[in-house]
């Protein structure tokens, strides 16, 4: 599985790396930045659960 992100739309709500602290981390102004992108079956889970719930639909989790 990989993970995008579309910086462009993040505005920082911050419940991606609150929900999947793993997967996802905050930049100085706190927008989302990915702390990895191909994820392993262990993190799977945690992406989706950030990527479901971003208001602007920024993250994208896709199979390889």
């Amino acid at each position: 599985m990989k993970i995008g992100l579309d910086e462009s739309l993040c505005v920082g709500h911050g419940r991606c790396y609150e929900l999947a602290p793993d997967v996802f981390g905050e930049d100085e102004q706190g927008h989302c930045r990915l702390l990895v992108e191909d994820l392993g079956e262990d993190l799977v889970a945690q992406a989706r659960r950030g990527a479901d719930n971003c208001p602007e639909r920024a993250i994208t989790v896709e199979e390889n």
